[in-house]
């Protein structure tokens, strides 16, 4: 049993055949894939799932708290589980890519602007939209 099926069934949910191809298509991922990319990848599995259940089945995650929707600006939500840990998001606009990272001087400054604007932080998501870098120069690459 894959993660996702282990937190789906300790939060009640019902886990058809179908709801269990997706969540271990979704804990395999090492991507942040949309719903058509989750339902390609199921449909290999289980040539009888449809768009609409993969669609059905990351909005019951969702609502559990076991997926996490993103909007990287590409017109798409993807999809990740919910990190055990706290990360940010770098989206190379150009391939799409996805990268995670952590970076403690961003989480403090992050606080101390929270706090100097009268606020204690509770929640925050960044992401930082770039381009590659040419590796002879620090131009951006042409895309």
């Amino acid at each position: 049993m894959d993660r996702i099926e282990k937190l789906c069934i300790a939060k009640g949910l019902r886990m058809t055949g179908q709801r269990r191809v997706i969540a271990r298509v979704l804990s395999t991922s090492a991507d942040h894939p949309d719903a058509e990319e989750l339902y390609r990848r199921a449909s290999a599995v289980d040539k009888n799932i449809s768009i609409a259940t993969v669609y059905r089945t990351v909005r019951l995650f969702e609502d559990a708290g076991i997926l996490e929707r993103h909007d990287f600006r590409d017109g798409r939500s993807r999809y990740e589980e919910v990190p055990s840990e706290h990360h940010d998001h770098l989206i190379d606009v150009v391939s799409g890519k996805v990268i995670e990272f952590q970076n403690e001087q961003i989480e403090r400054l992050q606080r101390e602007i929270a706090e100097k604007l009268g606020y204690k932080l509770v929640d925050h998501r960044l992401e930082l939209y770039g381009v590659p870098l040419n590796r002879d120069s620090t131009e951006p690459t042409k895309g």
